[in-house]
């Protein structure tokens, strides 16, 4: 079981309304527990036995949840391919909701045309009530913002395209 089959089961877990589940295969033994936050909204803890390092992958038939916007997003991007090859997509490293600025009343991290430097902060994506800086890993320009501030992003989705030259 991968990284992104453990959040698409977290979401799934906390959509559904469950205060607790556990999943127990050969090596990985995970526990979600879910309780309702000072809002109203489900919060999701996750515990995980260690694993082993080289742990088999676990064939699944059909996904948990199903993926959203993939199919919309592969069409223009397989266009659009041969123009960006001389950028740098910088995707999301998390499932979350992608937000451009740190807070409402705050102006963006990035606009198209700004420099950036290697650690620069280019947004944040919001996880079970976290709040991730993402991170330049390369000096450059911005090019093009691919997301909508506010929007859900899913695992290696790209958000950026930085040209480095």
């Amino acid at each position: 079981m991968d990284l992104r089959d453990i959040q698409n089961l977290i979401k799934f877990v906390a959509k559904s309304g469950a205060t607790e589940v556990k999943l127990e295969m050969e090596d990985v033994k995970i526990t979600i527990k879910t309780t309702l936050g000072h809002d109203g909204e489900p919060t999701a803890y996750v515990q995980n036995m260690p694993f082993p390092a080289a742990m088999p992958q676990i064939g699944m038939t059909q996904p948990m949840m199903p993926a959203q916007a993939p199919a919309q997003t592969s069409a223009p991007a397989a266009a659009s391919a041969e123009d960006n090859s001389k950028y740098i997509t910088v995707k999301s490293p998390i499932i979350g909701t992608f937000y451009r600025k740190p807070s409402p009343d705050k102006p963006v991290f990035v606009e198209v045309g700004s420099s950036v430097n290697k650690g620069d902060v280019l947004c944040v994506i919001e996880a079970m009530k976290l709040f991730n800086e993402i991170e330049s890993e390369f000096s450059g320009k911005i090019v093009k913002v691919l997301v909508d501030d506010a929007s859900p992003v899913e695992f290696d989705q790209p958000l950026f395209l930085i040209d480095p030259s």
